[in-house]
């Protein structure tokens, strides 16, 4: 699947920077491809859509985190076939100033379940709707960043 058929937009992460009151940040996800082929990916064997649980979100730096022009690849896979979902390219600022805003409000909201919200929509049309509460960030290197990423505290990787 193209990566171009992807629109990424964020919101209500202006609240992390500007100290004002936590909001649940939000990555909204537009798929303009062939509609059954995100369908397909996003169900499992019984053909229903994959749970939230069942989902790992992740960000593949191409470049220096020291370079503010740094891409990534954010990557939606299957935790159990370890089958991508989806991938897009987005800029890695933005991706980790969301990181930074779902981190904030898990601490200050004491939500754990779900610190960030994922909207999936074909064409403009919902499709699903998912809760997470990990984030995980890899160097160009492939190596995990433990720092940058998202990771609530009891889990082990």
């Amino acid at each position: 699947m193209r990566r171009d058929y992807f629109e990424l937009d964020v919101r209500d992460v202006d609240w992390y920077e500007d100290d004002r009151s936590p909001r649940q940040p939000t990555v909204s996800i537009d798929f303009y491809g062939p509609p059954e082929d995100l369908r397909n990916r996003f169900s499992g064997p019984d053909g229903e859509v994959l749970d939230a649980e069942d989902l790992d979100v992740s960000l593949r730096l191409q470049g220096p985190l020291t370079d503010p022009e740094t891409r990534g690849v954010v990557s939606v896979t299957d935790r159990l076939t370890g089958d991508y979902v989806l991938e897009l390219n987005a800029d890695a600022v933005d991706v980790l100033q969301f990181i930074g805003a779902a981190r904030e409000y898990g601490r200050s909201t004491d939500e754990a379940d779900g610190r960030y919200r994922v909207d999936v929509a074909i064409e403009d049309e919902h499709f699903a709707t998912f809760e997470k509460s990990m984030f995980l960030v890899y160097d160009v290197d492939g190596s995990l960043l433990r720092g940058r990423s998202l990771i609530p505290s009891g889990v082990e990787l």
